[in-house]
């Protein structure tokens, strides 16, 4: 029975260890979607403000490019979970990637994503660092407590 699989997916270790699990423990016949959404810095990079520090300031720039590194690190790292997924003997047509900037949050926007039709999301344990952890709570913690109906695989 083919089952359509979200992974939610990052550049970080743990995204591509979803991935890993999926060529291990799923059949072939299933649709796979590997979904990520780019935290909006930009937003940040338009506010000028004489409280912002003013280290804050003088690295501006290099803040402001950040999106953009991170989607191209996430693109470098899809088409390496992609190449996986079909060494792995999953046919190519199967597998899709969908990017997006971030919307409602990060974790809001895989649950609105996987309310559309998805089956299962597939999420590693934890894509931030500790400190982002710590002050934003974890992505995949958010997303096992507001997926209702659909199943989430947490993969360590």
């Amino acid at each position: 029975m083919e089952k359509k699989i979200l992974v939610a997916f990052d550049d970080s270790e743990n995204a591509m260890r979803g991935v890993e699990f999926i060529t291990k423990s799923f059949t072939h016949d299933h649709q796979i979607t590997l979904f990520s959404v780019i935290p909006d810095t930009a937003a940040a990079c338009e506010i000028f403000s004489p409280e912002l520090t003013t280290y804050f300031l003088s690295q501006r720039e290099i803040f402001c490019s950040m999106q953009d590194k991170k989607t191209e690190l996430v693109n470098e790292a899809l088409t390496k979970a992609k190449q996986l997924l079909v060494n792995a003997g999953f046919p190519e047509d199967s597998i899709s990637a969908k990017v997006q900037p971030e919307k409602r949050g990060v974790a809001r926007d895989i649950i609105d994503e996987a309310a559309a039709e998805y089956d299962i999301i597939v999420i590693g344990r934890r894509g931030l660092s500790a400190i982002k952890e710590f002050f934003l709570g974890s992505v995949s913690q958010k997303v096992i407590h507001s997926a209702g109906d659909i199943s989430v695989v947490l993969v360590g």
